[in-house]
């Protein structure tokens, strides 16, 4: 199991930028992927973007290619999503979570974070 804490998130109007942060513990963090997902109201939580704690491709969603940047800080433990270009679709609970490489189900979550985008 490995223990997600996130940081970052709040408002900002289209066209601006934020970076979540995700800190991660756990002796087997290595087997890990790491990605973020994202909840509106009302609809489906969506995997926005992951990356593998041991190097390989990123994945982002087509809604997000191009102005999303998932990245991992080895040293810190760390995983930060720099969402630049922000719209208001964007808008929504951003959650860090974690799944042990190859497997289908995400097993470690964080607690969840609000990104608002006004226009």
């Amino acid at each position: 199991q490995v223990n997600l804490v996130e940081s970052g998130g709040g408002s900002v109007q289209a066209g601006g930028s934020l970076r979540l942060s995700c800190a991660a513990s756990g002796r087997t963090i290595s087997m890990y992927v790491l990605g973020y997902f994202r909840q509106a109201p009302g609809q489906e939580r969506e995997l926005v973007s992951a990356i593998t704690w041991s190097g390989g491709p990123t994945y982002y969603a087509e809604s997000v290619k191009d102005r999303f940047t998932i990245s991992r800080n080895n040293a810190k433990n760390t995983i930060a999503l720099q969402m630049n270009s922000l719209k208001p679709e964007d808008t929504a609970v951003y959650t860090c979570a974690a799944k042990v490489r190859g497997a289908t189900e995400w097993t470690s979550w964080g607690q969840g974070t609000q990104v608002t985008v006004s226009s």
